[in-house]
């Protein structure tokens, strides 16, 4: 969707979750860049319409969220990519509403293989007969989705989170929750339409629930880390 148009769309909000979708959309899509300054508050009251109070605590929000910068004599001023809170489910749900990229994607992609491969290693040496029993739904949800490329995401996901969840560590499982909204996106443009292919991506993720199961830790690893390859590519593919 065309950032000008959820911009423009966006433009009529007034509470404080709308107000900070649209200035923290503005800022992803480079309306706002760094190191501009962000509208006063007296600015923010003439376009929204709500009170000074609630600005001071829309600016507080993005301050929290990485966006902006406060600072006395100065102003609110829009920090740089590398500063913004890219675990926040809401900035990345506005990454989402502006569309993603091929950088964007391979950025997730590396993100993935730091931390999945070694959640699947983990999860071989601690999991449980219950945990097994979470992979193995969610791969029978996937088989179960047919051509429905949704359902098949949403089941490849819950198939990730169980993974993580299974590995003990909560960061581990904190990072599959904090971007399910990424990831969800990313599972449904990379999940293929063909029956066979789909059914060939279960068959891999079933290689990984098969080595946690048998404890082998290494071949967790190594069919995690080949997944998330095969999903950039498809990725890749589609947007080429």
């Amino acid at each position: 969707m065309d950032a000008r148009r959820i911009l423009t769309r966006a433009g009529r909000a007034t509470g404080h979750d709308e107000i900070v979708a649209v200035l923290g959309s503005e800022i992803l899509s480079g309306a706002l860049s760094p190191g501009s300054r962000i509208p006063t508050e007296d600015e923010l009251f003439d376009r929204f319409g709500a009170s000074r109070v609630l600005m001071r605590e829309v600016t507080k929000t993005l301050v929290a969220k990485g966006l902006v910068v406060a600072k006395s004599r100065v102003g609110t001023r829009v920090l740089p990519p590398e500063y913004w809170n890219w675990f926040d489910s809401d900035v990345l749900s506005w990454r989402l509403r502006l569309g993603f990229d091929r950088e964007f994607f391979e950025q997730l992609a590396q993100m993935r293989r730091a931390v999945e491969p070694a959640a699947a290693a983990l999860a071989a040496k601690r999991r449980t007969d219950g945990h097994l029993a979470e992979m193995r739904k969610a791969l029978e949800g996937m088989a179960r989705a047919g051509s429905d490329r949704r359902a098949f995401a949403e089941a490849d996901l819950q198939f990730h989170v169980a993974v993580a969840t299974a590995s003990g560590n909560p960061l581990f499982r904190s990072f599959a929750g904090v971007i399910e909204t990424a990831l969800g996106a990313y599972f449904t443009l990379s999940t293929p339409i063909q029956s066979a292919a789909m059914d060939a991506i279960v068959q891999r993720h079933s290689l990984i629930a098969d080595a946690i199961e048998q404890r082998d830790g290494e071949a967790a690893g190594r069919l995690m880390f080949a997944v998330i390859d095969e999903g950039l590519d498809r990725v890749a593919g589609e947007r080429d």
